[in-house]
């Protein structure tokens, strides 16, 4: 496979002895140690790279470290459970430096006093070609099956070997391997491979025994550790054969390879070599300090609105670090095509802006399955979005988790983790712009409902005969106070000439809106007032409805019109509402973009283990 790869090869060492026994091992590590010495001497390297927990790469090390050659080790800082476990420390101990793969072996490292400034948190390397590798041509690659020597004498032994399901080789290429464990039904077996590299697939894997117990795995892992019990591993089988889990990227997110590139350019090979270890132990969750992680976490937000679509990358204090703006296509093949363009692109660039992307949060109108990330059925503002699947098509895109929810409910998740909603265990939130919505935080959760219709607080009916809604129904909150409901009934007043007072213009190629009913409202216009105080009087009863049903301890109301409404909405609260709930606080989010920022909090939310 190396000659394959058209390495140059300075040197070949036969150093494994024959044997598959413990004696063997030792026989082969110190062959290596024997030969190893004049290869370096004569190669002379600047840095020796040395992989993972084998036994011939202690040799390898032990060799180098001894021979003052710097040292850089991958994969290090894992627990398995084994005696790789030793050796993979013992070379830890040996290395100048460290690449590691998880968030969890770069604390182990830091807690085994390696230093903080020679430890690189990368990603598996493997993950940068498994997680592009799998494709739709595939069902020659599955005519190869696989085993190990003891697999083979024990289908011989059984007669296993003749039945037309199995078969048994002694090597698979990687290309090929990585297509079969892709595409398989199940993997099973106690080998690193099940719990690292096919968590990349979602593939379900079953894990024997306790040899890899101590690793971090994916929800694709399930683990038997009691394998000789033959009934618990037909059980597991049942349970795992033929499910597809989500894409893991607890091992990497298919960029290691260039960060590694970067931290080897980094190293001076002028500086001391002598190796220092940060003695005491350092404090608890150290990784999580900005100053020790080499990367910005962040999430990637995506903002399905009526006129725009939006994608934005969310670091972990809400800052946007870089927003794209697209008009939002009007049919689903365009859309999607663009969401996808929009988020790769996004994706790349937040490499080079120094932000690790933990997942996607994606806010769209309408209501919304959070569960399967699915869009149930859509406003009239965003066509052809029913039923529509936007998790798959996102994670498979990106290998990233993805996350979906209605623009509603965003925004309560944006007050909730960046807002005035920020500690508070029960609040409402209102959004005021094209249509009406919001979203509803109970005892610190957000509530969906039993069909996910929660919190459609547009369309509380505040008149029995009101006018006419988009949802089909009339009297809505929405058909009275929405920007629509307000553009309708501009349009109404400019028709008859009864809009435009003295200092206001409204050119020919410029539609009649909300703002203009407004600014006529502001000089003087009296029927445009008329008709946003009883825009406000639908709003405020609504809100009285909301507390006398919630009773919150906050109303927060978003959206380019808050402004408009919340001296009336207050003024309906002491006219209207219960004394119990007349003191219930109403203010205006100071969020400048809660959609956004509610799309990243449900990525950002799960990074912090926080149950959503």
């Amino acid at each position: 496979m190396i000659e394959q790869d058209d390495f140059d090869i300075n040197t070949r060492l036969h150093t494994i002895v024959r044997g598959e026994d413990e004696a063997a091992m030792v026989e082969s590590v110190g062959l290596a140690l024997v030969k190893l010495p004049d290869v370096l001497n004569r190669l002379k390297p600047d840095i020796m790279i040395v992989h993972g927990d084998r036994f011939d790469a202690l040799a390898l090390a032990t060799s180098a470290a001894l021979m003052n050659i710097r040292i850089l080790h991958i994969e290090g800082g894992e627990v398995s459970g084994t005696i790789d476990d030793s050796i993979r420390h013992a070379i830890t101990k040996l290395a100048h430096y460290h690449v590691c793969c998880t968030r969890s072996a770069e604390q182990h490292l830091i807690s085994m006093c390696e230093d903080h400034d020679r430890i690189l948190l990368a990603g598996c390397p493997s993950y940068d070609k498994l997680l592009s590798a799998k494709n739709k041509d595939y069902m020659s690659i599955i005519r190869m099956w696989l085993g190990s020597k003891e697999m083979v004498r024990v289908m011989r032994k059984k007669g296993i070997e003749h039945h037309p399901n199995f078969r048994a080789v002694k090597h698979v290429p990687f290309d090929q391997f990585i297509q079969l464990v892709a595409h398989a039904g199940c993997m099973i077996g106690n080998s690193s491979c099940g719990v690292r590299e096919v968590g990349a697939f979602g593939t379900p894997v079953i894990n024997l025994g306790t040899r890899q117990i101590g690793r971090e795995t994916g929800e694709n892992v399930l683990h038997v550790r009691d394998a000789d019990t033959q009934d618990k591993i037909l059980q597991a089988l049942h349970l795992q054969f033929g499910k597809q889990y989500p894409c893991s990227k607890i091992y990497g997110d298919g960029n290691a390879v260039p960060r590694i590139l970067k931290f080897l350019k980094s190293i001076d090979l002028q500086e001391p070599l002598q190796k220092k270890f940060c003695f005491p132990p350092v404090k608890e969750n150290i990784s999580q300090d900005i100053d020790h992680i080499l990367e910005t976490l962040s999430a990637l937000a995506v903002d399905l609105g009526g006129t725009n679509l939006r994608v934005a990358i969310v670091s972990m204090k809400g800052d946007i670090v870089k927003k794209y703006t697209q008009f939002n296509p009007k049919t689903y093949e365009e859309r999607i095509s663009l969401i996808l363009q929009m988020c790769v692109e996004a994706a790349a660039e937040a490499v080079k802006l120094n932000c690790r992307i933990l997942g996607v949060g994606i806010s769209t109108g309408g209501r919304v399955n959070p569960r399967e990330g699915i869009v149930l059925h859509s406003t009239k503002l965003i066509q052809e979005w029913n039923s529509v699947d936007l998790r798959t098509p996102l994670s498979d895109t990106l290998h990233l988790p993805v996350w979906v929810d209605n623009d509603g409910n965003c925004a309560a998740l944006a007050e909730r983790k960046f807002g005035q909603g920020k500690g508070l265990e029960n609040f409402v939130t209102l959004i005021t712009g094209t249509g009406i919505g919001g979203g509803i935080i109970h005892q610190h959760e957000l509530i969906h409902g039993s069909s996910f219709c929660a919190a459609e607080l547009g369309h509380l009916v505040v008149s029995l005969d009101g006018p006419d809604c988009s949802c089909g129904s009339h009297g809505c909150i929405e058909a009275y106070a929405s920007g629509m409901a307000l553009q309708r009934e501009a349009k109404k007043l400019h028709d008859e000439d009864l809009l435009l007072v003295e200092g206001m213009s409204v050119p020919k190629d410029e539609a009649v809106g909300a703002l203009h009913l407004i600014q006529a409202a502001k000089l003087g216009n009296v029927k445009a007032q008329s008709i946003l105080k009883t825009a406000g009087t639908a709003l405020g009863l609504g809100v009285v409805n909301i507390l006398h049903t919630m009773n919150p301890s906050l109303v927060i109301l978003s959206g380019v019109l808050a402004h408009h409404y919340i001296h009336s909405i207050k003024d309906v609260i002491r006219q209207q509402a219960l004394p119990s709930v007349q003191d219930v606080d109403v203010v205006v989010s100071d969020l400048a973009d809660p959609a956004l920022l509610g799309a990243a909090s449900m990525v950002l939310d799960y990074t912090t283990r926080r149950i959503y």
